[in-house]
Protein backbone atom coordinates (compact mmCIF):
# COMPACT_ATOMS: atom_id res chain seq x y z
CA UNK A 1 0.00 0.00 0.00
CA UNK A 2 2.83 2.37 0.81
CA UNK A 3 4.24 1.89 -2.68
CA UNK A 4 0.40 2.61 -3.89
CA UNK A 5 0.15 5.71 -2.46
CA UNK A 6 3.62 6.72 -3.52
CA UNK A 7 2.93 6.53 -6.78
CA UNK A 8 -0.19 8.58 -6.59
CA UNK A 9 1.14 11.15 -4.91
CA UNK A 10 3.34 11.64 -7.67
CA UNK A 11 1.13 11.32 -10.57
CA UNK A 12 -1.01 14.05 -8.57
CA UNK A 13 2.24 15.95 -8.65
CA UNK A 14 2.37 15.99 -12.44
CA UNK A 15 -1.75 16.74 -13.04
CA UNK A 16 -1.11 19.53 -10.53
CA UNK A 17 2.25 20.73 -12.19
CA UNK A 18 1.15 20.53 -15.74
CA UNK A 19 -1.73 23.26 -14.99
CA UNK A 20 0.69 25.38 -12.63
CA UNK A 21 4.14 25.80 -14.87
CA UNK A 22 3.94 28.13 -17.67
CA UNK A 23 6.72 27.60 -20.64
CA UNK A 24 9.00 30.07 -18.90
CA UNK A 25 9.01 28.69 -15.53
CA UNK A 26 8.92 25.00 -16.84
CA UNK A 27 12.35 25.69 -18.71
CA UNK A 28 15.95 26.24 -17.80
CA UNK A 29 17.98 28.52 -19.67
CA UNK A 30 20.73 27.30 -21.34
CA UNK A 31 23.93 29.21 -22.27
CA UNK A 32 24.39 29.67 -26.33
CA UNK A 33 27.65 28.61 -25.90
CA UNK A 34 26.94 25.22 -24.55
CA UNK A 35 26.31 23.29 -28.01
CA UNK A 36 28.41 19.98 -28.04
CA UNK A 37 27.64 16.92 -26.50
CA UNK A 38 28.70 16.08 -22.98
CA UNK A 39 29.28 12.53 -21.53
CA UNK A 40 27.37 11.66 -18.57
CA UNK A 41 26.92 8.91 -16.33
CA UNK A 42 23.77 6.70 -15.67
CA UNK A 43 23.01 4.08 -13.26
CA UNK A 44 20.17 1.31 -13.18
CA UNK A 45 18.33 -1.10 -10.93
CA UNK A 46 16.80 -3.71 -12.85
CA UNK A 47 13.04 -4.04 -11.80
CA UNK A 48 12.11 -7.88 -11.74
CA UNK A 49 8.59 -8.10 -12.14
CA UNK A 50 5.84 -5.79 -13.58
CA UNK A 51 3.14 -6.80 -11.64
CA UNK A 52 3.59 -5.72 -8.32
CA UNK A 53 -0.10 -7.58 -7.17
CA UNK A 54 1.37 -10.93 -8.93
CA UNK A 55 4.70 -10.96 -8.88
CA UNK A 56 4.80 -14.30 -11.40
CA UNK A 57 2.93 -12.52 -13.94
CA UNK A 58 4.51 -11.97 -17.29
CA UNK A 59 1.75 -11.54 -19.49
CA UNK A 60 -0.13 -8.11 -19.88
CA UNK A 61 -2.72 -8.81 -23.12
CA UNK A 62 -0.51 -9.49 -26.08
CA UNK A 63 2.53 -8.65 -24.35
CA UNK A 64 5.01 -10.54 -22.44
CA UNK A 65 7.29 -8.82 -20.07
CA UNK A 66 11.35 -9.10 -20.92
CA UNK A 67 12.61 -7.00 -18.21
CA UNK A 68 13.49 -3.04 -17.21
CA UNK A 69 15.40 -0.46 -15.21
CA UNK A 70 14.66 2.50 -13.27
CA UNK A 71 17.69 5.11 -14.79
CA UNK A 72 19.28 7.63 -12.26
CA UNK A 73 22.07 10.20 -12.88
CA UNK A 74 23.66 12.58 -11.42
CA UNK A 75 23.16 15.08 -13.83
CA UNK A 76 20.65 17.59 -13.66
CA UNK A 77 19.05 17.40 -16.92
CA UNK A 78 18.71 13.78 -17.00
CA UNK A 79 15.05 12.78 -17.10
CA UNK A 80 11.73 14.34 -19.06
CA UNK A 81 11.88 11.89 -21.80
CA UNK A 82 9.37 12.38 -24.12
CA UNK A 83 11.21 10.79 -27.32
CA UNK A 84 13.41 7.50 -27.82
CA UNK A 85 14.08 6.11 -31.16
CA UNK A 86 16.57 2.80 -32.14
CA UNK A 87 19.73 3.68 -34.35
CA UNK A 88 20.35 0.40 -34.98
CA UNK A 89 18.57 -3.09 -35.65
CA UNK A 90 19.53 -5.21 -32.64
CA UNK A 91 18.01 -2.62 -30.11
CA UNK A 92 21.15 -0.99 -28.75
CA UNK A 93 21.94 2.60 -29.51
CA UNK A 94 19.60 5.05 -29.37
CA UNK A 95 18.88 8.75 -29.69
CA UNK A 96 16.30 10.21 -26.85
CA UNK A 97 15.01 13.34 -26.67
CA UNK A 98 13.57 15.33 -22.85
CA UNK A 99 11.18 17.62 -23.10
CA UNK A 100 13.55 20.67 -22.14
CA UNK A 101 14.71 20.26 -25.87
CA UNK A 102 17.67 18.24 -25.08
CA UNK A 103 19.00 15.09 -26.78
CA UNK A 104 20.58 11.70 -25.29
CA UNK A 105 22.30 9.21 -26.99
CA UNK A 106 24.13 6.27 -25.90
CA UNK A 107 23.90 2.16 -26.17
CA UNK A 108 21.59 0.32 -24.48
CA UNK A 109 23.56 -2.91 -22.61
CA UNK A 110 21.46 -6.01 -21.87
CA UNK A 111 22.24 -9.12 -19.86
CA UNK A 112 21.18 -11.85 -21.59
CA UNK A 113 17.50 -11.29 -23.34
CA UNK A 114 16.58 -8.16 -20.25
CA UNK A 115 17.53 -4.95 -20.09
CA UNK A 116 20.26 -3.83 -17.75
CA UNK A 117 21.23 -0.16 -18.60
CA UNK A 118 22.50 2.12 -20.68
CA UNK A 119 26.17 3.25 -21.38
CA UNK A 120 28.14 5.63 -23.29
CA UNK A 121 25.65 8.10 -22.61
CA UNK A 122 25.85 11.89 -23.86
CA UNK A 123 24.01 14.72 -24.14
CA UNK A 124 23.33 18.16 -25.88
CA UNK A 125 20.87 20.94 -26.37
CA UNK A 126 19.02 20.83 -29.71
CA UNK A 127 20.17 23.46 -31.70
CA UNK A 128 17.32 25.46 -33.91
CA UNK A 129 17.93 26.61 -37.65
CA UNK A 130 20.44 29.95 -36.34
CA UNK A 131 22.72 26.78 -34.81
CA UNK A 132 21.64 27.94 -31.11
CA UNK A 133 19.66 25.70 -28.59
CA UNK A 134 15.87 25.98 -29.36
CA UNK A 135 14.73 27.39 -25.84
CA UNK A 136 16.36 30.62 -26.70
CA UNK A 137 13.56 31.01 -29.19
CA UNK A 138 11.30 30.15 -26.54
CA UNK A 139 10.19 26.39 -27.96
CA UNK A 140 9.52 24.25 -25.13
CA UNK A 141 8.41 20.62 -25.09
CA UNK A 142 9.57 18.46 -27.20
CA UNK A 143 7.36 15.64 -26.99
CA UNK A 144 7.87 13.62 -30.09
CA UNK A 145 10.28 12.29 -32.21
CA UNK A 146 10.56 10.28 -35.72
CA UNK A 147 13.29 8.61 -37.68
CA UNK A 148 13.81 8.48 -41.12
CA UNK A 149 17.18 6.73 -42.01
CA UNK A 150 19.64 9.85 -41.11
CA UNK A 151 17.01 12.36 -41.15
CA UNK A 152 15.02 12.96 -37.57
CA UNK A 153 11.77 15.24 -36.84
CA UNK A 154 11.02 16.23 -33.46
CA UNK A 155 7.60 17.67 -32.43
CA UNK A 156 7.85 20.84 -30.17
CA UNK A 157 4.19 20.43 -28.52
CA UNK A 158 4.20 23.99 -26.96
CA UNK A 159 5.58 25.75 -30.46
CA UNK A 160 3.16 23.77 -32.52
CA UNK A 161 6.30 23.08 -34.57
CA UNK A 162 7.91 20.32 -36.35
CA UNK A 163 11.83 20.72 -36.35
CA UNK A 164 13.85 18.41 -39.49
CA UNK A 165 17.63 17.74 -38.56
CA UNK A 166 20.29 15.73 -40.59
CA UNK A 167 21.03 13.80 -37.35
CA UNK A 168 22.58 10.85 -40.08
CA UNK A 169 25.43 13.84 -40.84
CA UNK A 170 25.61 16.20 -37.82
CA UNK A 171 24.25 14.12 -34.73
CA UNK A 172 23.63 15.83 -31.91
CA UNK A 173 25.11 19.17 -33.80
CA UNK A 174 22.80 19.47 -36.29
CA UNK A 175 20.67 22.31 -36.86
CA UNK A 176 16.77 21.67 -36.69
CA UNK A 177 14.79 23.62 -39.94
CA UNK A 178 10.88 23.99 -39.43
CA UNK A 179 8.65 22.21 -41.79
CA UNK A 180 5.34 24.02 -43.47
CA UNK A 181 2.42 22.34 -41.39
CA UNK A 182 -1.36 22.11 -42.06
CA UNK A 183 -3.08 25.25 -40.04
CA UNK A 184 -4.85 23.14 -38.08
CA UNK A 185 -1.71 22.00 -36.70
CA UNK A 186 -0.70 25.20 -35.79
CA UNK A 187 -3.43 25.84 -34.24
CA UNK A 188 -4.05 22.91 -31.83
CA UNK A 189 -4.51 23.80 -28.54
CA UNK A 190 -1.79 25.11 -25.68
CA UNK A 191 -0.02 22.22 -24.35
CA UNK A 192 -2.45 19.40 -26.39
CA UNK A 193 0.08 19.36 -29.41
CA UNK A 194 1.81 16.97 -31.71
CA UNK A 195 2.63 14.25 -28.91
CA UNK A 196 3.53 11.31 -31.49
CA UNK A 197 5.73 11.02 -34.52
CA UNK A 198 5.41 8.36 -37.06
CA UNK A 199 7.86 8.33 -40.23
CA UNK A 200 6.28 5.37 -42.60
CA UNK A 201 8.63 3.70 -44.55
CA UNK A 202 8.86 1.42 -47.43
CA UNK A 203 6.73 -0.49 -48.64
CA UNK A 204 3.47 0.97 -47.13
CA UNK A 205 1.21 2.54 -48.83
CA UNK A 206 1.94 5.77 -47.11
CA UNK A 207 5.58 5.68 -47.15
CA UNK A 208 7.19 8.98 -47.00
CA UNK A 209 4.40 10.44 -44.82
CA UNK A 210 4.61 11.61 -41.37
CA UNK A 211 1.88 10.74 -39.10
CA UNK A 212 1.58 13.23 -36.55
CA UNK A 213 -0.76 12.76 -33.42
CA UNK A 214 -1.93 15.23 -31.47
CA UNK A 215 -1.92 14.66 -27.83
CA UNK A 216 -5.44 16.13 -26.99
CA UNK A 217 -6.41 18.38 -29.89
CA UNK A 218 -9.97 17.23 -30.18
CA UNK A 219 -12.51 17.84 -33.50
CA UNK A 220 -15.79 18.52 -33.50
CA UNK A 221 -17.09 14.87 -32.68
CA UNK A 222 -14.18 15.15 -29.36
CA UNK A 223 -11.96 12.19 -31.23
CA UNK A 224 -8.26 13.34 -31.36
CA UNK A 225 -6.95 15.12 -34.15
CA UNK A 226 -4.21 13.70 -36.56
CA UNK A 227 -2.40 14.43 -39.64
CA UNK A 228 -0.50 12.79 -42.83
CA UNK A 229 2.02 14.98 -43.77
CA UNK A 230 3.74 14.57 -47.06
CA UNK A 231 3.99 11.71 -48.80
CA UNK A 232 1.47 10.58 -51.17
CA UNK A 233 -1.85 11.79 -49.19
CA UNK A 234 -1.16 14.46 -47.20
CA UNK A 235 -4.61 15.49 -44.87
CA UNK A 236 -6.25 15.50 -41.72
CA UNK A 237 -7.66 12.22 -39.71
CA UNK A 238 -9.33 11.35 -36.35
CA UNK A 239 -8.17 8.79 -33.72
CA UNK A 240 -11.61 8.07 -31.56
CA UNK A 241 -10.90 9.07 -27.98
CA UNK A 242 -12.77 6.72 -25.47
CA UNK A 243 -12.17 6.76 -21.47
CA UNK A 244 -10.37 10.01 -21.29
CA UNK A 245 -7.18 8.42 -22.97
CA UNK A 246 -4.78 11.00 -24.26
CA UNK A 247 -1.82 10.15 -27.05
CA UNK A 248 1.89 10.35 -25.77
CA UNK A 249 3.15 8.30 -28.49
CA UNK A 250 3.32 5.75 -31.49
CA UNK A 251 5.09 3.83 -33.61
CA UNK A 252 4.77 1.53 -36.74
CA UNK A 253 5.45 -2.86 -36.09
CA UNK A 254 7.72 -4.42 -38.99
CA UNK A 255 4.70 -5.60 -40.46
CA UNK A 256 3.01 -2.46 -40.91
CA UNK A 257 0.27 -1.84 -38.35
CA UNK A 258 0.40 1.24 -36.37
CA UNK A 259 0.53 1.12 -32.69
CA UNK A 260 -0.85 3.77 -30.44
CA UNK A 261 0.40 4.63 -26.45
CA UNK A 262 -2.33 6.03 -24.55
CA UNK A 263 -2.41 7.50 -21.11
CA UNK A 264 -4.71 8.91 -18.61
CA UNK A 265 -4.83 10.16 -15.21
CA UNK A 266 -7.72 10.12 -12.67
CA UNK A 267 -7.70 11.42 -8.73
CA UNK A 268 -9.30 8.34 -8.06
CA UNK A 269 -7.82 6.24 -10.02
CA UNK A 270 -4.22 7.57 -10.61
CA UNK A 271 -2.43 6.71 -13.99
CA UNK A 272 -3.39 4.21 -16.40
CA UNK A 273 -1.31 3.15 -19.77
CA UNK A 274 -2.73 1.51 -22.65
CA UNK A 275 -1.90 0.43 -26.34
CA UNK A 276 -4.17 0.17 -29.10
CA UNK A 277 -3.38 -1.52 -32.77
CA UNK A 278 -4.58 0.37 -35.46
CA UNK A 279 -4.21 -1.13 -39.39
CA UNK A 280 -2.25 0.72 -41.37
CA UNK A 281 -4.94 0.27 -44.23
CA UNK A 282 -7.25 2.22 -42.17
CA UNK A 283 -5.32 5.55 -42.23
CA UNK A 284 -6.20 8.31 -44.63
CA UNK A 285 -7.24 11.84 -44.56
CA UNK A 286 -11.00 11.88 -43.54
CA UNK A 287 -10.80 8.49 -41.63
CA UNK A 288 -11.74 8.12 -38.22
CA UNK A 289 -9.07 5.56 -36.82
CA UNK A 290 -9.90 2.92 -33.72
CA UNK A 291 -8.12 -0.64 -33.05
CA UNK A 292 -8.19 -3.23 -30.38
CA UNK A 293 -6.63 -2.45 -27.17
CA UNK A 294 -3.46 -4.93 -26.79
CA UNK A 295 -2.44 -3.74 -23.80
CA UNK A 296 -3.09 -1.61 -20.63
CA UNK A 297 -1.92 -1.19 -16.97
CA UNK A 298 -2.03 1.05 -13.81
CA UNK A 299 -0.68 1.65 -10.65
CA UNK A 300 -0.45 -1.82 -9.93
CA UNK A 301 2.09 -2.28 -11.97
CA UNK A 302 5.45 -0.83 -12.61
CA UNK A 303 4.73 2.30 -14.57
CA UNK A 304 4.59 5.64 -14.37
CA UNK A 305 4.09 8.90 -16.96
CA UNK A 306 5.20 6.59 -19.77
CA UNK A 307 5.61 8.68 -23.07
CA UNK A 308 7.75 7.05 -25.21
CA UNK A 309 7.38 3.90 -27.25
CA UNK A 310 9.75 1.96 -29.91
CA UNK A 311 10.27 -1.42 -31.75
CA UNK A 312 13.12 -3.62 -32.55
CA UNK A 313 13.10 -7.49 -33.68
CA UNK A 314 15.49 -9.62 -32.25
CA UNK A 315 18.20 -12.13 -34.32
CA UNK A 316 15.39 -14.66 -32.78
CA UNK A 317 12.81 -12.96 -34.66
CA UNK A 318 10.54 -11.68 -31.50
CA UNK A 319 9.37 -8.21 -31.69
CA UNK A 320 10.50 -6.19 -28.58
CA UNK A 321 8.53 -2.81 -27.32
CA UNK A 322 10.49 -0.49 -25.76
CA UNK A 323 8.78 2.26 -23.27
CA UNK A 324 10.28 4.95 -21.39
CA UNK A 325 8.34 7.43 -18.61
CA UNK A 326 8.95 11.06 -18.30
CA UNK A 327 9.43 11.80 -14.77
CA UNK A 328 8.80 15.55 -15.19
CA UNK A 329 11.99 16.05 -13.20
CA UNK A 330 10.06 15.45 -9.85
CA UNK A 331 11.86 13.86 -7.26
CA UNK A 332 8.29 11.54 -6.39
CA UNK A 333 8.80 10.07 -9.81
CA UNK A 334 10.77 7.72 -11.78
CA UNK A 335 12.64 7.57 -15.14
CA UNK A 336 11.58 3.82 -16.12
CA UNK A 337 12.62 1.74 -19.46
CA UNK A 338 10.47 -1.17 -19.82
CA UNK A 339 11.04 -3.79 -22.48
CA UNK A 340 8.03 -5.80 -23.80
CA UNK A 341 7.75 -9.07 -26.32
CA UNK A 342 5.00 -8.57 -28.48
CA UNK A 343 3.00 -11.86 -28.74
CA UNK A 344 1.25 -12.30 -32.43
Amino acid sequence: MHVKHSRFAAFLTLALGSLLLSPASAQPVISESVVGPIAIEVTAREIATFDTRERSRTRFGSLEFRGGVVLTSPHRGFGGFSGFRFLDPAGERFVALSDKGDWFTGKLVYRGTQVAGMTGVETAPMLGPDGKPITTRQWFDTESLALDGGTAYVGIERANQILKFDFGRDGVRAAGQPLTLPAAAQKLPFNKGIEGLVYVPKPYKLAGSLIALSERGLDASGNIIGFLIGGPSPGQFSVKRSLDFDISDAVVLPRGDLLILERKFSLLTGVRIRIRRIAMNTIAPGRMLDGPQIFDADLGNEVDNMETLDVHQTAAGETVLTMMSDDNFSVVQRNLLLQFTLKE
